[in-house]
């Protein structure tokens, strides 16, 4: 049986760390590399990486401090990959299969594949036979529209015409080994995960699903691992703001849940 996990996610926007709110407010939080010390310290067992820009851009390279940061993403995720002993899961910007072998030989074990699901699924089969299902990881970012939950794409500006349900099964049905499940409505508002939308994505795939997005209090954590059967849950700006924030709310999973990692 699989054991519960708890997962970091780092949002990189033009090369910096930012807080991310409901996909359109940024906040920078200094170079990335310096977090990734940190996720090291608290001894935190995976971690997701998200590059939200919509463009080529970095704006992070310094010669002028500790570390100098990366002048262009293969490089930031070489630097990344090489500060980890973990895990490391990618995603952000990727459109081809050449995309997804550049970020695999640069050290991401696992990588995210988002808009490319619905715009190249022949690329996302192609990558999952290439590297495995276990190294694709389906995106799938919702909002709910009228009430009922809708996909979307390209970094939340593009609906398209499917459930997050129907799009995990064709994700799976394309070779994707897991399910990254992130709802627009609640990234960084701080009000509680998704719990009904949560339940009912797990109960329609056969493959792990880590939800995320509405982590603000740490019996957040507790309600949603109670009341679904979700492997593993992902969160972001909580990790960032208070002290010991990763091992805190990991002693008290592990307090309630006897299968936690």
């Amino acid at each position: 049986m699989l054991k519960r996990r708890l997962i970091p996610v780092l949002y990189l926007l033009n090369g910096w760390m930012v807080r991310s709110e409901l996909f359109r407010t940024h906040q920078v939080l200094g170079q990335v590399v310096h977090h990734i010390e940190r996720m090291m310290d608290w001894e935190v067992d995976e971690l997701i990486v998200l590059n939200i820009g919509r463009e080529e851009r970095y704006e992070a390279g310094r010669t002028d401090v500790r570390y100098p940061g990366a002048f262009d993403f293969a490089s930031l995720i070489s630097q990344i990959s090489g500060q980890c002993r973990i895990p490391l899961t990618f995603g952000g910007q990727i459109r081809t299969f050449g995309d997804v072998a550049m970020r695999i030989e640069n050290g991401a074990d696992k990588i995210a594949l988002n808009t490319v699901l619905h715009e190249d699924p022949a690329m996302v089969t192609r990558a999952a036979h290439a590297y495995g299902s276990q190294a694709i990881v389906a995106s799938i970012d919702y909002r709910l529209v009228d009430g009922q939950p809708v996909t979307f794409i390209e970094g939340g500006t593009k609906s398209v015409a499917l459930s997050p349900v129907e799009s995990a099964r064709r994700a799976v049905e394309l070779g994707a080994g897991e399910i990254l499940l992130n709802a627009i409505d609640r990234d960084g508002v701080a009000c509680g995960f998704d719990i009904a939308r949560i339940a009912e994505l797990v109960d329609s795939v056969d493959i792990p699903v880590i939800a995320c997005g509405g982590a603000g209090r740490d019996i957040h954590f507790v309600r949603t691992f109670e009341a679904t059967t979700v492997p593993a849950i992902a969160a972001g700006n909580i990790f960032h703001f208070t002290e010991d924030a990763y091992p805190r709310i990991k002693r008290l999973l592990r307090t309630r849940f006897g299968d936690f990692r």
